[in-house]
C-alpha cells in the first residue's frame, strides 16, 4: 500500500531539481560518446575501462571489479572486451590466484590509446562540467554526487584515490 504521506508526483522545485537532473543525465553522456568517438574511436564506456585499467597496479584488474566500476553486466564487459582486445588495447587471461576469474590487462598499445585520448577528453570534461561552475560550486557537485552513489549502492563505485 503506497504511503499517503508520499506524494504522487513531482511538482515545485522538486519537479525543477529532477528535470535538470534528468536531463544532465541524458544529455552528458552522449556528448561525450560523441566527443571520444569523434577523436578516439572510443565509447565513453570502453574509455572508462581503458583509464580504470591504466589506474589500477599492474594495468590489470578482475573483470568482475572491473563490472563493478562500469556499473556493467560482466556480459556487457565481456562484449566491450571482446572489442578492445580486437584492437590489441587489452589482453584476457586467468587470475593465477584463482582460476575461476578472469584478469583484464591494459597492453603497452591500449596504454598509447589511453594517453592519446585523454587530452579531448578531460578538455571536454573541463567545458561542458567544470568550467561553467565556481569551485565552490565543483565541491558541491562531487559531494551531491558522492551522497546520491552511496542511496543507490554502499559500494563498488570507482576513485580515483581507491576509497
Amino acid at each position: 500500500m503506497p504511503d499517503p504521506r508520499t506524494p504522487a508526483e513531482l511538482s515545485g522545485e522538486d519537479l525543477e531539481t529532477w528535470s535538470a537532473l534528468a536531463t544532465l543525465l541524458e544529455w552528458l553522456p552522449a556528448a561525450l560518446d560523441s566527443q571520444l568517438q569523434r577523436d578516439a574511436d572510443l565509447t565513453h564506456f570502453e574509455y572508462g575501462v581503458l583509464y580504470a585499467l591504466a589506474t589500477a597496479p599492474d594495468s590489470t584488474l578482475r573483470m568482475s571489479v572491473l563490472a563493478g566500476y562500469a556499473n556493467s553486466s560482466l556480459s556487457r564487459l565481456s562484449r566491450a572486451a571482446s572489442r578492445l582486445e580486437t584492437r590489441g588495447w587489452l589482453q584476457r587471461s586467468s587470475d593465477p590466484a584463482d582460476g575461476r576469474y578472469t584478469l583484464a590487462t591494459l597492453t603497452d598499445t591500449g596504454r598509447r590509446k589511453v594517453e592519446e585520448a585523454t587530452p579531448a577528453h578531460v578538455e571536454t570534461v573541463q567545458r561542458l562540467v567544470l568550467a561553467p561552475l565556481t569551485q565552490a560550486q565543483t565541491r558541491q557537485l562531487r559531494e551531491i554526487s558522492r551522497r546520491i552513489t552511496r542511496s543507490i549502492r554502499d559500494e563498488g563505485a570507482w576513485s580515483p584515490l581507491g576509497t
